[in-house]
């Protein structure tokens, strides 16, 4: 299948192009390289432009002659998204609107979208269900969930298959193929402990009084190769006219200072952290259910958080 790539050029998605391509399907990137690089294109056929940019969106679909999407592309920081609402709504909301119209006027009828654990705010019960109450608690889940909302309606007049994939924490690389996480402003938890390690800057531990068992957040880390291979499962379980929507983590709930301590291990050295307070809108825990994806997708996180820590620090050192 010939499989257009919206964020290709990104972490997750220039994974699951080698993963697309492992099961033989044929992978195009369609980048505005606002956060991708073109070092993890790795020579595919590649198309530059804005989602926002509907004739660009439409001629790659066209000219890459596309029979499905996978689509990554948009803004991903929370914190960002409460500075600045309109672009992360423009950007993820209008601009997949621009995706979904070149769609239509290309015949393409596949697409799994890219979603997120945030559309579930603070949840009520953990491990979290995909039943479970969605209320995000930021502008960044809010356009996850209005575009999962819009692919709901839109998937009948279209005829479209669709899979909606959340996202817990994901982790790691995919270092034997070059391939792994890079920004210029780190926000993830994984990469900023094993920088802390490095370089001896402390890392911050937000919030050292949460109700969990050693006070600090409980987060759910999955391997970016396991979110590979859960999208290639979902494309290819598609049907036209049906959607689906799957919780994607390792049912495994990891603290921050646990983290910690799994980088120290890892790397064999001490991990300099100070203590701070909570940030707003953080839950204590997310821990994903997964039960819907193994039973539908026959799909299970089959790394360890020291697995993919592993294969994060390979690849850094690959990179020095």
């Amino acid at each position: 299948m010939k499989v257009l790539v919206t964020g290709g050029a990104g972490f997750i998605g220039s994974v699951t192009c080698r993963a697309l391509e492992g099961a033989g399907h044929v992978a195009a990137v369609f980048d505005d390289f606002s956060t991708g690089h073109e070092w993890a294109v790795q020579g595919r056929e590649l198309y530059r432009g804005d989602l926002r940019d509907g004739a660009a969106i439409t001629g790659a679909l066209r000219a890459s002659r596309a029979e499905a999407v996978l689509h990554f592309a948009g803004r991903a920081v929370v914190p960002d998204s409460v500075r600045d609402p309109l672009e992360y709504f423009d950007v993820n909301v209008v601009g997949s609107l621009r995706l979904l119209e070149g769609m239509g006027a290309c015949g393409v009828k596949r697409i799994v979208f890219s979603s997120s654990a945030a559309v579930y705010g603070e949840p009520r019960e953990v491990p979290i269900p995909e039943e479970a109450p969605k209320a995000p608690i930021n502008p960044y889940g809010r356009t996850k969930l209005q575009f999962e909302e819009i692919l709901e309606d839109v998937r009948p007049a279209l005829g479209l298959g669709s899979a909606c994939l959340r996202y817990f924490n994901a982790c790691g690389a995919a270092p034997e193929w070059g391939l792994g996480e890079v920004r210029g402003h780190e926000t993830h938890l994984v990469p900023l402990v094993i920088r802390a390690a490095r370089t001896g800057t402390p890392v911050t531990v937000c919030g050292t009084d949460y109700p969990t068992r050693d006070g600090s957040c409980i987060r759910d880390y999955v391997d970016v190769r396991d979110l590979a291979d859960a999208h290639v499962r979902a494309l290819e379980r598609l049907e036209p006219g049906r959607g689906g929507i799957y919780n994607l983590g390792s049912e495994r709930g990891t603290s921050v200072r646990e983290v910690i301590d799994a980088v120290r291990r890892c790397l064999g050295r001490d991990v300099p952290f100070r203590e701070g307070p909570r940030r707003a809108g953080d839950p204590p825990t997310l821990v994903a259910s997964c039960a819907r994806a193994r039973a539908e997708l026959g799909w299970v996180a089959r790394r360890t958080l020291d697995d993919s820590i592993r294969a994060a620090l390979e690849f850094g050192a690959e990179r020095a």
